[in-house]
């Protein structure tokens, strides 16, 4: 016999069916016993009475045991009905129980909420915290959100490609993280903080509507809720001006919100737009929360912040990108950046794009020129030679014949943690970092065993 999903059996009233799943809690209610069994995809009760031929077995099953289940899906009558659940107006009458293997006592409950539980404790046991039914659900949305934009983006002639993890180091904001070569050693290569170049090269080669769900790595200090490594939404268009990029984004936000999202509300379409100097006037952020009503939980305010400044002085006096070395200055400040003069009035393409107070994702036209490139590593203070061995490659790529292009990155776990209401994008993660960037379940990071570091040419300062 088949198996059959828990959830299913809501509509199988009648019918014999094959369950499969834990124990999420036993009830004796006199001499009837409540069994509460889970899988994926929901919980249904199960009634075992002394007649039931596993009724002795039933009343010494404990949380979390794993269990095979047939039985008859049965009505329960209408005063039983539970509302909290999609399977409460039924319950199985068993067969035939198989118990496939016994669990430890939890080191914490899993049918609540999992907020009230200390960080530490759910991450170092995370394959336990999974089990609950909030964090079910949040894995199945954000697939769900990442299923939607795959094939989206599939029908707007996008291709989804997949960009190294092991590349090279090269100064673009944040620290990298290393991996040091064993067969050339003393080198080292870099897990990517973006596939930012890679998408430029992939418009380079041709490809014009690239994207991917991607894997970013930066070596951040302990900052709140970021994650060493953590999801984008990639994307990138050739012969594509700021406008193109932009109404492509706020359609695919609204359409996913309208096919994922029933409940909730987007205040304004289109999105509104502010510069910059109106957002930092007006409410003191480029990340403004423009909520008219900030305790309706499902209402979504979305806007574009645009016209950033291109370059802002640093602590020591000399100049930065504000946002991403390969973005393009607005047309009419290009040959201010091509001559470096008039640094502090450069406006960039960059275009952010804002929910409910939280940046979601931002991009940019970029250079696609090399002597404009190189103009804004020269402005930053990168001397010819380091600009060579940085970036050499992406200049003489330009070189070829780059078409203009743009694009833009999605913070995807900060967009499905505000769309599914959670305050910390741990919750949407799998397998998360602390917030301290350890991994508790795994015990990482740790040493490693002198061989290793021996065949890498390593030695460790004390």
């Amino acid at each position: 016999m088949e198996r059959t999903s828990i959830l299913s059996v809501k509509d199988l009233v009648g019918q014999s069916v094959n369950l499969f799943g834990w124990v999420a809690t036993r009830r004796d209610h006199g001499k009837i016993v409540f069994i509460d069994l889970r899988d994926w995809s929901g919980i249904v009760q199960v009634v075992f009475t002394p007649s039931s031929k596993d009724y002795a077995i039933a009343s010494e099953l404990r949380s979390e045991w794993v269990l095979r289940i047939k039985g008859q899906v049965k009505t329960r009558p209408e005063k039983m009905f539970n509302a909290e659940i999609e399977t409460g107006k039924v319950e199985i009458e068993p067969e035939e129980m198989e118990v496939l293997n016994k669990s430890e006592t939890p080191p914490f409950p899993l049918d609540t909420d999992g907020y009230e539980i200390g960080e530490e404790s759910r991450m170092k046991y995370r394959y336990l915290d999974l089990r609950r039914q909030r964090m079910a659900k949040n894995l199945t949305v954000r697939h769900k959100i990442a299923t939607f934009i795959r094939n989206w983006l599939s029908d707007k002639g996008f291709i989804e490609v997949e960009t190294p993890i092991l590349t090279k180091s090269t100064p673009e904001g944040a620290r990298d993280y290393v991996v040091p070569s064993r067969l050339y050693a003393g080198k080292f290569y870099a897990l990517p903080q973006s596939p930012q170049q890679y998408k430029q090269l992939l418009m380079v080669a041709g490809l014009e509507k690239y994207f991917q769900i991607a894997r970013c790595f930066r070596d951040e200090d302990t900052r709140g809720d970021r994650q060493p490594e953590f999801t984008q939404l990639d994307l990138e268009m050739s012969f594509a001006e700021r406008e193109d990029v932009m109404e492509l984004n706020e359609k695919l936000l609204i359409d996913l919100v309208k096919n994922i999202y029933l409940e909730k509300e987007i205040q304004e379409i289109p999105f509104p737009r502010l510069t910059y100097k109106e957002a930092m006037e007006k409410y003191k952020t480029d990340r403004p929360d423009l909520r008219k009503d900030k305790n309706n939980p499902n209402l979504l305010a979305f806007c574009w912040v645009v016209d950033f400044p291109f370059f802002e002085k640093t602590d020591e006096g000399g100049w930065t990108f504000t946002h991403n070395p390969f973005s393009a200055s607005k047309t009419e400040y290009m040959d201010a950046l091509l001559q470096k003069q008039g640094l502090r009035e450069i406006l960039t393409t960059q275009y952010d794009i804002v929910l409910n107070g939280w940046e979601i994702g931002g991009g940019s036209i970029r250079n696609h020129k090399p002597e404009a490139l190189e103009a804004v590593f020269e402005i930053i203070g990168f001397k010819k030679e380091r600009i060579k061995e940085n970036f050499g490659h992406m200049l003489e790529a330009f070189g070829y014949g780059a078409p203009p292009h743009g694009g833009i990155a999605w913070g995807f776990d900060r967009l499905v943690s505000i769309l599914q209401g959670e305050q910390n994008i741990r919750e949407i993660i799998a397998f998360p970092k602390t917030g301290d960037a350890r991994d508790l379940m795994m015990d990482s990071p740790s040493e490693l065993e002198k061989k290793q570091l021996k065949e890498l040419r390593l030695k460790i300062e004390k």
